[in-house]
């Protein structure tokens, strides 16, 4: 069976103790090997916005 087009990606925040809180679908052609997805989000243990860096989740 074929792999699907999308991956799933995990935000970890870099402030907070690293909480795991959002998870996106993301095309994988968008995104060059190796790349890491970075966002600006809030983080609910800080109380502020700060960035998340997305890995794959198995």
């Amino acid at each position: 069976m074929a792999k699907g087009k999308r991956t799933y990606q995990c935000g970890k925040s870099t402030e907070g103790g690293g909480r795991r809180d959002y998870v996106y679908a993301v095309n994988k052609r968008n995104l060059e090997a190796g790349q890491k997805l970075e966002l600006s989000k809030y983080d609910k243990t800080t109380r502020k916005h700060v960035k998340y860096t997305f890995v794959d989740v198995k």
